[in-house]
């Protein structure tokens, strides 16, 4: 098991999870960097002190499952798991490249502790209900299923399909999470296709529903445990986050959701990053 870290800590962590979701991308040329950087508080809490799992036993049998619906977002997940002691650091090079474990979306029989595989949006809130019907079939009431969706991929009818079917039965054992930080590949999410009122909608589907800010540890932790309270209801945890997280020239900008920096924003990324914008000084300064 991985053991649990203060929110000072926590919040430390989240910071180099950052850093090492700048290098890679850069390294690689290639994917995403505004939803992993808005995601990295929300995925550090998860690996730190949410799940139930252990980096050396990804098939513990009693171990929490986590579905990233959202594929594109994989390099947050990817750099958390290193961090964790899922593989070595160094692997994060690897990113996209060919033979690489890590590629752009994730594969789930190509790497341990990866649950699903991801890519086409919309398919994770329908795997955690197949996966969470099997849970109590076989009356294991003591796990936990959490899927991270994008708030972009909400569009996509087979969401709502799934979104009904959990109410239906009652799946109290599903902990959803979208990650609504208001843009999606071609522009705002309100200007695509407009969500509002997301947290009514949710509601009449039968879904109880929290919402917070996403890029505050201690919340996401208390939204989680607040989650595993509820009874005969599904969960949904609306996290309001900043995409690009960190990086003052990424941050809000819906271009940055498929692009990764080059040399010299990377370079201005990292200075960023190490300084907190400039409030301190960096340890590289």
């Amino acid at each position: 098991m991985t053991q649990k870290l203060t929110i000072s800590q926590l919040e430390k962590k989240a910071l180099d999870v950052r850093k090492d979701i700048i290098s890679m991308l850069e390294h690689a040329g290639s994917g995403h960097s505004a939803g992993p950087l808005g995601l990295a508080d929300i995925f550090t809490a998860l690996y730190f002190d949410i799940l139930k799992h252990d980096p050396k036993k990804p098939d513990w049998d009693q171990r929490d499952i986590l579905l990233l619906s959202n594929g594109h977002c994989v390099p947050v997940r990817y750099t958390v798991m290193a961090h964790a002691g899922y593989f070595d650091k160094k692997e994060l090079m690897t990113l996209r490249q060919l033979g690489s474990r890590l590629q752009g979306h994730p594969e789930r029989e190509k790497l341990p502790g990866m649950e699903n595989t991801s890519g086409p949006l919309g398919c994770g809130l329908s795997q955690a209900a197949g996966m969470a019907l099997a849970m109590r079939m076989n009356q294991e009431h003591h796990r936990w299923l959490y899927v991270v969706m994008g708030d972009g991929e909400l569009d996509e009818g087979n969401i709502w399909e799934a979104a009904m079917l959990a109410a239906k039965y009652r799946l109290n054992n599903i902990i959803g999470i979208i990650d609504r930080n208001n843009i999606q590949i071609d522009g705002p999410t309100e200007n695509i296709m407009p969500l509002e009122e997301l947290k009514a909608k949710w509601e009449a589907f039968g879904w109880h529903v929290i919402e917070i800010d996403g890029n505050n540890i201690e919340m996401v932790i208390d939204a989680c445990a607040m989650g595993r309270a509820v009874v005969e209801q599904p969960v949904m945890i609306i996290a309001h986050t900043v995409p690009g997280k960190g990086v003052g020239f990424m941050e809000y900008d819906f271009h940055w959701h498929g692009a990764p920096p080059n040399h010299e924003q990377a370079v201005t990324a990292l200075k960023e990053l190490r300084t907190l914008k400039g409030k301190i000084r960096g340890e590289h300064e």
